[in-house]
């Protein structure tokens, strides 16, 4: 009589050894999802060393003697408008630095 543990214990799978390709084929998958993310890393670094060290705080008023204050309307060219926007509403998470 067989028990629970020989059942278990029991190859019903045939030969594992020939033509096995999961080895090499995991392998490579590894590697290829290693060579992924250290790429995706090293984007993201690159992009976070490129933010500024601090962002404006919202709310401060917007400068009017800047050149960039007003946008042309390409439409008509006469017209100009202003390019500010207005402050957010609501509530806003501020970044304590």
């Amino acid at each position: 009589m067989l028990t629970a543990a020989q059942v278990l214990a029991e190859n019903n799978f045939g030969d594992t050894r020939t033509g096995g390709l999961a080895g090499p084929m995991g392998l490579f998958l590894i590697l290829l999802l290693a060579a992924a993310t250290i790429l995706l890393i090293r984007n993201m670094n690159a992009r976070l060393r490129r933010l500024p060290d601090r962002f404006p705080q919202p709310g401060r008023s917007v400068d009017a003697t800047r050149t960039d204050a007003s946008v042309v309307d390409p439409t008509d060219g006469i017209s100009a408008h202003d390019s500010s926007t207005p402050a957010p509403n609501g509530h806003e998470q501020q970044r304590n630095g």
